[in-house]
């Protein structure tokens, strides 16, 4: 349980870092380093980096789609399917954002595994 909770704010903080000067694939990075120094089981690999980049995007959109009172958030999720509404576009978004970092901090642990051999 302890190396879960690192691996999760481990990821936080990398990806909040990388995401400064690197693109929207920073948060797959953060998810393969984290997967690489801090070895986790079973499902918690991918479950672990999701969770972390649904919070970490999620808020992070809220934040910025806030600043601007959802003005854009609300064209966009007119182009989607999402009816207009902006709180369903975060919520796609951090999904998003999630399974990119769930499926790196796979890759991760693989690479991981095959180091060690």
């Amino acid at each position: 349980m302890k190396k879960n909770l690192i691996n999760f704010i481990a990821t936080i903080i990398i990806a909040l870092l990388l995401s400064q000067v690197l693109p929207w694939w920073s948060v797959m990075l953060a998810s393969f380093i984290t997967a690489i120094l801090f070895s986790l089981r079973k499902s918690a690999v991918f479950f672990v980096p999701f969770f972390a980049m649904v919070l970490f995007w999620m808020v992070y959109a809220f934040w910025l789609s806030n600043a601007n009172d959802f003005t854009l958030s609300k064209k966009i999720a007119v182009l989607l399917p999402l009816e207009g509404n902006p709180y369903l576009l975060i919520l796609v978004t951090g999904i998003v954002g999630g399974l990119a970092a769930g499926i790196a901090g796979i890759f991760g642990k693989q690479c991981a595994m095959l180091l060690r051999k």
